[in-house]
């Protein structure tokens, strides 16, 4: 299989650093570049009105931030950022479609059991609708040098 683009999104964790470097190896090993983006989730209304208790909405500024200082372990690797506002899931998909990248590059949190059906998975989620490959990474997986 040649990969000449790799999608990874990021959540800025450090499980997101290791999935880094995999794509990062995978994209310099097929002389291709790197798709980097970070899905920002829309604020979640409680009610509404007078008795709205929204979450406040990110600083985009920091998250902007946030993301600028995402960069693929090797300098030489091509790469673009995009911020989205979505479903992390389907924004992921949809620029995977959009970019038409080769694979996407993900990182599992490997949350099991009541975890899962109360967070649910994106990566889970990625993988069952992404048109093309998908590579997790699960919290034990060590990153390649």
């Amino acid at each position: 299989m040649q990969v000449k683009k790799v999608l990874f999104p990021t959540d800025y964790s450090h499980l997101s650093d290791s999935a880094l470097r995999y794509a990062t190896t995978l994209a310099r090993e097929g002389n291709g570049s790197l798709v980097i983006v970070h899905v920002e989730e829309p604020p979640i209304a409680y009610a509404g009105g007078e008795m709205y208790y929204g979450i406040p909405d990110p600083d985009r500024a920091e998250v902007r931030r946030m993301l600028e200082q995402v960069k693929p372990t090797d300098p030489a690797v091509p790469f673009v950022r995009h911020l989205v506002i979505g479903d992390p899931a389907d924004e992921i998909v949809r620029l995977a479609e959009e970019e038409n990248v080769d694979l996407i590059v993900m990182a599992t949190h490997g949350r099991t059991g009541i975890g899962r059906m109360l967070m649910g998975s994106v990566a889970e989620a990625v993988v069952r609708r992404a048109k093309c490959p998908v590579f997790t990474l699960k919290p034990t997986d060590a990153a390649p040098k």
